[in-house]
């Protein structure tokens, strides 16, 4: 049945019934997902191709998006499927035609041909506060160029989903087969170099892993090698890298860490330095027995404050994660370093008798701060010592 205003292009169908009605953008179709916000001002292009986000619906507080138009340089996802990356986008004011130099394409051609339905016209700070209240809600959002919704059909598609819990989407996200990366990060006006690796490897266990990890991991002077969620212990180890990733990605943690995790206590028990990033240190925290829980509207932003326990300095960082580690659950073995300052939820591990760590925020940025760009460096000097 339609039920929608003169005029309505687009529509977020909730769970509960609510019918949010604006101006469609982007793709025609509908897409089901959670409905997240992201506080970020800036960045756009990588925040809707990062990997972290399939299967949500992300609905960006900032009012003016997609204004300066997107460009080739500033695509983060590891492949060119729209499946892995975020189904959906809801703004406050229509995407305008772009004013940059940089623009190679407009943001709603760029959003047709990632399959990215749109929503504008959205009272966005309305829906925010509802997410903060009473969490992020299972929606299908769609976009018809003759306004013709059949909305009860598109509620019952959202009342249906069993959303994120329990769903293992890195293996989705995740490379097929093992590749070398050789490049750096972004230069003015170079752009992207390519890196002369140093005699260190790194191999890193792809979840869903974001470009910007890599450049800034090649960055450090080592030979990189990216490998399938999937890959065993044993098969990384034979490679003899000086140290391992676990990178961030989508989903939920446990599910995934269903076979990660016994992978991963291996390549803890081997002595390798290893580091987590995002979805990565939450299995790192369950390989050594913690637990992770479902956030109600999780961190999604390139402006939260975290606090790092071993040095007493706060950093502003970037986050996408809706799953946390529950830190009254970590074991002796483990310290807490790091910690969000707006919640007061764990954001950073270290185990006391091996040469490992994790954090929940993305240290690559990309878009964000470099505030936590030094953990690199941090994980290149671990691997120096343990040479």
């Amino acid at each position: 049945m339609t039920r929608t205003l003169p005029g309505v292009t687009g529509v977020l169908a909730l769970a509960d019934g609510t019918i949010l009605q604006g101006l469609g953008c982007g793709a025609e179709g509908s897409a089901l997902g959670e409905v997240v916000f992201n506080t970020a001002m800036t960045g756009y292009q990588e925040i809707l191709t990062d990997p972290s986000y399939m299967s949500q619906i992300l609905a960006f507080t900032f009012p003016h998006v997609g204004n300066v138009g997107v460009n080739a340089e500033d695509v983060e996802q590891m492949g060119e499927s729209a499946a892995t990356s975020a189904r959906g986008a809801i703004f406050r004011d229509v995407p305008t035609t772009p004013a940059n130099w940089r623009a190679g394409q407009s943001f709603d051609d760029w959003m047709k041909s990632r399959n990215v339905v749109g929503l504008a016209g959205v009272d966005t700070r309305a829906l925010t506060a509802r997410i903060r209240e009473s969490g992020a809600p299972h929606a299908v959002i769609a976009h018809a160029a003759d306004g013709q919704f059949d909305l009860d059909a598109l509620v019952a598609q959202a009342r249906a989903w069993q959303g994120l819990v329990g769903l293992d989407l890195a293996k989705d996200a995740s490379t097929l087969q093992a590749f070398d990366w050789d490049q750096g990060l972004w230069d003015w006006p170079e752009g992207y170099p390519r890196v002369q690796a140093a005699d260190k490897s790194v191999v890193v266990i792809d979840y869903g892993v974001k470009k910007n990890i890599l450049r800034a991991l090649a960055s450090t002077g080592a030979k990189i090698t990216v490998v399938p969620a999937t890959t065993s212990a044993e098969d990384i180890l034979a490679r003899k890298p000086d140290g391992v990733v676990l990178s961030n990605g989508p989903g939920d943690p446990a599910a995934t860490g269903e076979y990660a995790v016994p992978e991963i206590k291996k390549l803890v028990a081997s002595g390798t330095p290893l580091m987590g990033i995002c979805l990565g240190h939450q299995m790192l925290a369950l390989a050594m027995g913690a637990k992770t829980v479902k956030m109600d509207q999780g961190h999604h932003g390139a402006n939260h404050p975290v606090k790092d326990l071993t040095t007493g300095k706060v950093e502003i960082v970037s986050m996408n994660h809706g799953f946390t580690v529950d830190r009254d659950s970590l074991p002796d073995a483990v310290t807490e370093t790091h910690v969000s300052l707006f919640d007061g939820t764990n954001c950073g591990i270290a185990l006391k008798d091996r040469p490992v760590f994790s954090v929940q925020h993305h240290p690559e940025a990309s878009p964000g701060p470099t505030d936590s760009l030094y953990l690199f460096g941090r994980f290149a000097d671990l691997m120096k010592a343990g040479a």
